[in-house]
C-alpha cells in the first residue's frame, strides 16, 4: 500500500505499524550510514571538502550535500559513485542508492 494510501486509511493498525516500523528502520539506517561517512569524512576533510547527510529514506535512498572545496570539484560525481556509494553499498546492504543534494542558492 502506498504511504500516501495508509496515511488516509483510518481503519488499521497495522498500516500504522507498518510505517511506524519504516520509521524505526530509517532512523536504525541513518545511524549505520552516519557511522561510515564519519570514516570517510577525513579524506574530504583533508582536501577542504566535506560531506553531510541530509537525510535516509526507508527504501535506502542516501541523500549528501556537498560541502567546501567539494561543492565545486570536478571529481564530485566520482567521489559520490566510486568512494562514498561502493562504501556504504559494501558495507549496509540496505543501501539502495545515493544521490547528491543541489546547495541552497547563495
Amino acid at each position: 500500500m502506498p504511504a500516501a494510501a495508509a496515511l488516509n486509511d483510518r481503519g488499521g493498525t497495522a498500516d500504522a505499524q507498518r510505517m511506524d516500523g519504516n520509521t524505526e528502520f530509517a532512523q536504525r539506517l541513518r545511524a549505520q550510514v552516519e557511522s561510515v561517512i564519519d570514516r570517510l569524512r577525513p579524506g574530504l576533510l583533508v582536501d577542504g571538502g566535506n560531506v553531510e547527510l541530509v537525510g535516509v529514506n526507508a527504501n535506502g535512498v542516501v541523500s549528501l550535500l556537498f560541502q567546501g572545496a567539494c561543492a565545486r570539484c570536478p571529481s564530485q560525481l566520482a567521489t559520490l559513485r566510486f568512494v562514498i556509494e561502493a562504501t556504504l553499498r559494501r558495507e549496509i546492504p540496505a543501501v539502495t542508492q545515493v544521490v547528491p543534494v543541489e546547495p541552497p542558492p547563495a
